[in-house]
């Protein structure tokens, strides 16, 4: 007799042509706005992409579920809420090159002045010729140096910076940063540094990270890019020193999201926003189709499945 199959939920199409070829598979589209008929056959969940879905809601009644998959790379949302018995898998690895680049370009947009120049081109006003700051020779400090915070460090190394990075827990560096600090040196570097990218996940230990004091430490003219989450920064904070000229933000993520109108963030003179779109690049698509195909293939294969972030596997995979 056959073995029953495999049954994945996916949010499109488009996962379903990913999985055609592997056997033992039967991939059924689900958007979780709505019960599914097959609920209680479905071992492997892909949540759709930038929704508000609620694990709590969508879940009663998935009696064989046993992984919940993400496309995103934070999950914190999720944790409360998951399921006993039920792993739930992040997206490392799918935003890396996006976000990486959308660092790199709030970065040159903001020290070379943009932002400015798209106003004036709107008036049909040639700005006079004046000096302005560049990316090169600056000193670069990444606060998070997980997969992403390396493939910022790759794209900005080729501009002629002085890299520095920061994790969790000290530890030996690689071709990119000879060392990597601490999250307790923090204080002592922001000083040293022209510019902090920022993309650490939200924890409790990151909340409110980017404090006054923490800000206040970051010297005269530094910038500020915010590609984490926004309650990383105290946003109160944040405009005080923008609006005084003392530092500057560029900022994909903001506290609170969206950002309401009228809200002091858009009218802060030096902060450049963007509406959280780091990793919503075409690149995005192909590595996450080809993430659940992976996650697929060793749940046939009886191996665990990675990116496991909370669950019963998550220990294992700490």
């Amino acid at each position: 007799m056959a073995a029953d199959p495999l049954v994945v939920s996916v949010p499109d199409p488009e996962f379903v042509d990913a999985l055609a070829d592997l056997e033992g598979v039967d991939a059924v589209v689900w958007d979780m706005e709505q019960p599914h008929p097959r609920g209680s056959e479905i071992r492997l969940a892909v949540v759709p992409y930038m929704t508000q879905v609620s694990l709590a809601g969508v879940t009663p009644g998935l009696d064989a579920l046993e992984v919940v998959q993400l496309q995103s790379a934070g999950y914190e949302q999720y944790v409360a809420e998951l399921p006993d018995g039920v792993n739930l898998c992040n997206a490392a690895g799918v935003h890396d090159a996006s976000t990486a680049e959308l660092a790199l370009t709030l970065t040159l947009s903001s020290i070379r002045g943009i932002p400015d120049f798209v106003v004036s081109q709107g008036r049909s006003y040639w700005e006079p010729l004046r000096l302005r700051s560049a990316l090169a020779d600056s000193r670069v400090l990444v606060v998070g140096y997980g997969q992403i915070g390396r493939a910022v460090a790759r794209r900005f190394a080729p501009f002629e910076v002085a890299l520095t990075a920061v994790a969790s827990r000290a530890r030996s560096g690689d071709e990119l940063v000879p060392h990597v600090h601490g999250i307790d040196d923090l204080p002592d570097l922001l000083p040293e540094h022209d510019v902090v990218v920022v993309i650490v996940p939200l924890t409790d230990a990151t909340r409110g990270l980017f404090d006054a004091t923490m800000l206040g430490r970051m010297p005269e003219g530094a910038l500020l890019v915010n590609v984490a989450r926004g309650p990383v920064v105290d946003t109160e904070a944040l405009v005080a020193e923008c609006a005084s000229g003392r530092l500057r933000a560029a900022l994909d993520v903001t506290d609170p999201e969206p950002l309401p109108e009228g809200h002091p963030l858009w009218t802060t003179p030096g902060v450049l926003i963007t509406p959280h779109v780091g990793g919503a690049t075409r690149a995005m698509r192909p590595r996450a189709l080809a993430l659940v195909r992976r996650q697929v293939q060793a749940m046939l294969s009886g191996e665990p499945v990675d990116n496991v972030v909370a669950g019963p596997l998550s220990a294992s995979h700490a």
